[in-house]
């Protein structure tokens, strides 16, 4: 027995350094995360998924990316607002069960998120730029953000040294610079300054391309000459032709709001004003207004993809680049003036979509696409599976590191469920479901108790697309008799979603009493 116990602590002893050196080679092996996430950065507007815009977007240091890595062709937002969104990345759960359902809900944060994980696991972690969640990052070891959704030109920070929550004021310190010149300053010194044995989680997030779309002295001339191109449905003044049955965001308003900052003090400053459409008729004013919003937002993109090739090359020159994974995507998309809109919130392709590209040597095919859908519930559980920790405890995604590399199972998704809260008379809250041909949305119409929303109800409607036949959503095909057996499918489908994902509004008898008079 003596012999026995003596054998088998002489091999533990044996063993320990071979244990310790397989520790540290599976150490060594866990990826470097780099998330640049940007704010309403359209896929129209990246030049890597076609579109009237392609040939003259300015992104080099994307495309190497793309070129590089793998692009998602079908990644999409549950709830396309910016917080809601930043909250469901972080958590992995959807808004009714983070707690962030529209802009005016504040991030609860003691509930746990990937960056907390990710601590846990024993990575480094830093935030820089928009925060936009109200409280307290937490799960960071550094964060430098901005109040609020920040300002373009010498912007306030806030530290863990100087916090105060968003509803308590403006606060923090004024910085000289442009905002996605000075974030991406920030990832650099902190990339240099970082512990050297340890992986590391660094989220760089700009401000950039939300609204006003400013942008540098250097962007300025980009785009004097040229005359975009419209997108064919930027002419729909009514809802008679297309079947559409909510007002939607006009391109009109963001004239008005450029006329209206022209003449004095705004909540923003807008490039490149004075402006005015006085005099000139609905489509002049309409096609005047679409080439000044082109070129602001371009020129702020055009930024961007700068700050993206700064950061590469950082990791090239540092010997990173190998054992990095990088991923560059935005919060939601945006309307850039198809349906005669700007703005997002609705279920459309164009602000549902969140472009994707993520590249990774070691693992990920270079100049791949994806065309599974892909859900911003699922960012959390995939960088978890990167990195060998836990998903954030409430996280209703999964992991897409298969997908990545080609082998997508065979129970992945085949459809996806979103909710939009906050209710306005020109943009209804309303649910829907998506798979890989079909779009059925039902506007509810009803504020419910969601912050921030009109208490005037409208009368629900149905919207149905079929993607294939009608992939610009020109047509509202619910009343479509061919399709009456697809929509019932889907209409029960969305329903057996919502219980999927714990989200019946069992506690709302008015949810209740509109699906009870207008579901089926």
């Amino acid at each position: 027995m003596k012999n026995k116990t003596l054998q088998l602590l002489t091999g533990v002893l044996l063993c320990q350094p071979a244990l310790a050196n397989k520790m540290q080679a599976q150490e060594e092996e866990r990826p470097n995360i780099l998330f640049i996430l940007s704010d309403d950065h359209t896929s129209q507007s990246w030049g890597i998924y076609g579109g009237i815009l392609a040939p003259y977007v300015k992104n080099d240091n994307i495309k190497r990316l793309a070129d590089e890595g793998c692009v998602l062709d079908n990644c999409f937002c549950t709830n396309s607002i910016s917080a809601p969104s930043r909250a469901t990345i972080m958590t992995g759960a959807y808004s009714h069960i983070n707690g962030v359902r529209t802009l005016d809900d504040s991030f609860d944060r003691t509930q746990d998120n990937i960056a907390k994980q990710m601590q846990a696991g024993g990575y480094q972690t830093a935030l820089f730029g928009k925060w936009h969640l109200k409280t307290q990052p937490s799960g960071f070891d550094t964060f430098s953000v901005f109040h609020d959704q920040g300002e373009y030109v010498n912007p306030v920070f806030k530290t863990a040294e100087n916090w105060k929550d968003d509803t308590e004021g403006r606060y923090g310190i004024e910085e000289k610079g442009f905002s996605t010149d000075l974030v991406t300053d920030k990832c650099i010194q902190w990339m240099e300054s970082r512990e050297t044995d340890k992986p590391f989680m660094l989220c760089c997030h700009f401000k950039a391309t939300h609204e006003p779309w400013d942008f540098p002295e250097r962007m300025k001339h980009l785009y004097d000459d040229v005359t975009f191109p419209e997108p064919e449905t930027m002419m729909e003044f009514d809802t008679i032709a297309s079947g559409r049955t909510f007002r939607g965001q006009q391109l009109e308003n963001m004239g008005w709001r450029w006329t209206q900052a022209s003449k004095g003090p705004w909540w923003c400053q807008y490039p490149e004003l004075p402006f005015s459409t006085e005099g000139m008729d609905s489509i002049s004013a309409r096609k005047k207004i679409y080439q000044k919003m082109i070129k602001d937002y371009l020129r702020c993109g055009a930024t961007i993809d700068d700050n993206i090739g700064r950061l590469l090359r950082y990791l090239d020159k540092a010997g990173l680049t190998k054992n990095t994974i990088v991923v560059y995507v935005s919060d939601q998309g945006y309307f850039l003036g198809e349906h005669g809109f700007f703005d997002k919130r609705m279920m459309y392709e164009e602000p549902l979509r969140m472009p994707f590209v993520i590249r990774y040597p070691k693992e990920i095919p270079a100049g791949t696409r994806n065309k599974d859908i892909i859900l911003n519930t699922d960012f959390a559980a995939m960088f978890a599976d990167y990195a060998h920790v836990k998903a954030p405890e409430q996280s209703q995604g999964q992991s897409f590191r298969s997908n990545l590399a080609g082998a997508t199972s065979e129970n992945w998704r085949k459809d996806m469920y979103y909710r939009y809260w906050t209710h306005h008379t020109i943009r209804p809250a309303h649910i829907g479901i998506r798979n890989e041909r079909y779009k059925l949305m039902f506007l509810y119409g009803n504020r419910l108790d969601a912050t921030g929303s009109e208490d005037t109800p409208t009368a629900p409607s149905w919207e149905f697309f079929d993607l294939q036949e009608d992939p610009h959503e020109n047509h509202n095909a619910y009343k479509d008799a061919k399709y009456a057996p697809v929509i019932r499918e889907m209409k029960a489908r969305l329903l057996e979603l919502r219980k999927e994902v714990n989200d019946e509004d069992k506690n709302s008898p008015t949810m209740q009493e509109i699906i009870d008079k207008s579901y089926f």
